[in-house]
């Protein structure tokens, strides 16, 4: 088992068909201890109580700094340490340049770069303590390409803002054994395109994938656990494509 006794934190984990909770399955049955971060809404604890017993579910806005320091502490205190972060949450908004207001704006912003850094600065501390741990940002492939199947020009600011966070963090940290990576998934199928894509139109962007397939979550799951584990002991301030080719580069 690639994560035997770690304890990972995955922010966003609670929605059951998400990327989040793929992850934290994945990781569970590779010896993790998980802890999931979610809105009350989403009931992190009934979605930790499917994993199993030994883990954790937690009620938390990664946009408030004290409720990630407060998750933060509260996974040290049933775990004793954090192994990894999956900084997972994250919302979109299918909006034009025009259209954006300042309020989308901050609330794309918000939850993908400032819960990014928020739950970041929450565990590092521990992780510097421990001198080991692994930081993995969940970007996306609009970052790269410039604009998104769904979501808007914020959208795609946000998720190229996540690798430059990363990319400075991972220089920052490298010297205290923190290695902090990105992920940067293409169209994966889960419920945040639940409705917004016909069957048509999900094949018709298949077909332009040299791999002829929208992702899944566990497409993102086991880039997780790689960048998690020590296989990946090497890696830090990469960006992980995963996208079926959709961009290649």
């Amino acid at each position: 088992m690639l994560l035997k006794e770690k304890v990972v934190v995955i922010t966003g984990g609670a929605g059951l068909n998400g990327l989040g909770f793929a992850t934290a399955r994945l990781m569970a049955a590779h010896g993790a201890r998980v802890a999931l971060l979610d809105l009350e809404r989403a009931d992190p604890s009934g979605a930790a109580a499917q994993l199993g017993p030994n883990h954790l579910g937690i009620v938390a806005d990664v946009t408030d700094k004290s409720d990630c320091t407060a998750a933060a502490a509260a996974v040290l205190k049933a775990f004793g340490r954090v192994d990894a972060l999956i900084n997972n949450a994250g919302i979109t908004q299918p909006i034009k340049t025009l259209e954006i207001s300042g309020d989308d704006y901050d609330r794309v912003l918000d939850v993908s770069l400032r819960g990014t850094l928020y739950m970041s600065q929450a565990v590092l501390p521990a992780m510097r303590q421990q001198g080991s741990g692994s930081i993995v940002c969940i970007s996306s492939v609009s970052a790269q390409r410039g604009g998104g199947i769904l979501g808007g020009p914020h959208y795609s600011a946000a998720k190229a803002g996540v690798l430059g966070l990363a990319r400075a963090m991972a220089r920052e940290f490298g010297p205290d054994g923190i290695r902090i990576n990105s992920i940067t998934p293409g169209l994966i199928s889960t419920d945040i395109i639940k409705g917004k894509l016909s069957e048509e139109k999900k094949a018709e962007i298949a077909e332009t994938i040299p791999l002829a397939r929208l992702g899944r979550a566990e497409d993102i799951g086991g880039a997780c656990v790689f960048l998690a584990s020590d296989l990946s002991q090497y890696c830090t301030g990469i960006t992980l494509d995963v996208n079926g080719g959709m961009l290649i580069h």
